[in-house]
């Protein structure tokens, strides 16, 4: 069997990933919480699990892998907009208008995705369908001693774990201290402590509990649903870096805490954060858009996937758009390749060597292009769909609809032979430029003459030519 190596935040070092049972191997990734459309940044580690997750599939089998992804419904920004909608008459309960934005939200969000060629994963949990287990961890951390209530507020204390707290992201409990900015209220026995619960004014959603009405934290949120679906130990925990502390951090205290017979996630997976044109993303740059801004300005989604697998994700991604200008054109010549035939019965070895070692995407589209160079189009085909490229579903972009291209190419080599005797290329290079002006990429060779429809591509062009 394939062994697959991983850089585990934990030990800060590259191992031989052994899954608990390689019957069930369990995942769980930190998912978005939906209170508006996805941004370019945040589909980053879906791309990156998704590769990871097919991976497991092709090595374990489709059947013997579970991977979780939740959604945060609960949240400020969503209540902020229900309430919005109500002043503005919207018909319903402010719960109503809660649940109908996630539920919007959601839908915006697996539609993009999958748009990137994302496999939906096997349990996507609200958090709002498990407030009854958060409760209940919070109730088991208060008895073991982690936790205290506090003027309706319910609050991990680190100090009963400040022997291990910070472990993940490399800091001890008094660095934290002296270098973060938290939340300083009077009921807090530790500046550090976290909140587990809170309460809820009476005009915002909230839920009956033991301290009061209120709402979870979001920590406790992703402890209680990786428990409930994976149990108190699974394989795999991952999200970006920005996630490390406090969010990670804090799960694995409440997590260990809560259930101190598991070990929680073995294996900590972090993507590095994006940019763009060689800037950080933001609003205030002008230089901050969603996946769908990019799908609506004509970016296909197989593109955007092409352009992520670029980079390693461990290293921080730039987006440009010459990249992604060079990605559709790789992508339209490899579709064309591809075109009418059946893929290889497995991936080509090279390509699964690279992915297993610490998903080294570079490398395995390093090992599609040679495939693409010998003419192993089977091969290309089988292994270009273990990193979710060429698969049926998502090659509309790249039908080159009616266009004759091998007229077109039959009419510029006559041309081209005529200027060869009379030493007049104007008819060549007005065709050469009609063709390039319609996307295609013009080749000539002693060989004869290639038209490759290239980014942009627009067979309409070509009338009249």
């Amino acid at each position: 069997m394939t062994t697959i190596k991983l850089h585990n935040t934990r030990t800060r070092t590259k191992e031989d990933f052994v899954p608990i049972s390689a019957d069930n191997v369990r995942m769980y990734v930190c998912g978005p919480t939906v209170y508006d459309r996805a941004h370019l940044g945040n589909a980053r580690p879906v791309v990156v699990f998704d590769v990871l997750y097919r991976l497991l599939r092709h090595v374990y089998g489709a059947d013997h892998v579970t991977y979780v992804r939740n959604f945060t419904d609960v949240d400020d920004k969503i209540n902020a907009t229900a309430l919005a909608r109500q002043k503005a008459g919207a018909e319903g309960t402010l719960e109503q208008l809660v649940q109908e934005r996630s539920d919007e939200t959601i839908g915006w969000y697996l539609h993009d995705m999958g748009a990137l060629g994302a496999l939906e994963p096997n349990e996507m949990p609200r958090a709002t369908e498990y407030i009854p287990q958060m409760i209940a961890m919070i109730e088991g951390l208060i008895e073991k001693g982690h936790a205290y209530a506090a003027e309706g507020h319910v609050l991990f204390a680190v100090d009963s774990w400040k022997e291990r707290y910070g472990a993940l992201s490399g800091r001890s409990v008094d660095d934290m201290i002296a270098g973060a900015r938290v939340e300083v209220a009077p009921y807090k026995k530790n500046p550090m402590d976290f909140v587990l619960w809170k309460p809820s004014s009476d005009e915002l959603p909230g839920w009956d509990s033991p301290w009061g009405r209120g709402r979870p934290g979001w920590h406790i949120e992703c402890s209680a649903m990786s428990y409930e679906l994976l149990g108190e130990s699974f394989d795999i925990h991952g999200g970006g870096n920005d996630l490390m502390f406090p969010h990670h951090e804090n799960e694995i205290a409440q997590s260990c805490c809560a259930h101190p017979e598991g070990e929680f996630a073995r294996v900590w997976l972090h993507n590095e954060m994006l940019q763009v044109e060689g800037k950080k993303m933001s609003k205030s740059l002008g230089n901050f858009f969603t996946v769908h801004d990019l799908l609506d300005q004509g970016v296909p989604g197989e593109v955007i996937r092409f352009v992520f697998l670029q980079t390693h994700y461990r290293k921080p991604m730039d987006w440009t758009e010459k990249k992604a200008r060079e990605a559709e054109a790789t992508l339209r010549k490899w579709r064309a390749l591809t075109a009418g035939i059946e893929p290889a019965a497995s991936a080509a070895p090279s390509v699964i060597t690279a992915l297993s070692d610490d998903l080294n995407t570079a490398g395995a589209l390093t090992e599609l292009h040679r495939l693409a160079s010998d003419g192993d189009a089977a091969g290309l085909l089988a292994s270009a769909r273990v990193l979710g490229l060429l698969e049926p579903e998502m090659g509309d972009w790249a039908d080159t609809g009616s266009a004759d291209l091998s007229g077109h190419a039959a009419r510029l080599a006559d041309a081209r032979a005529e200027a060869m005797q009379s030493k007049d290329f104007s008819e060549v290079d007005r065709l050469k430029s009609a063709y390039v002006a319609a996307g295609l990429e013009v080749r000539m060779s002693k060989d004869g003459v290639e038209l490759v429809p290239g980014a942009g591509f627009d067979a309409a062009k070509l009338e009249g030519v």
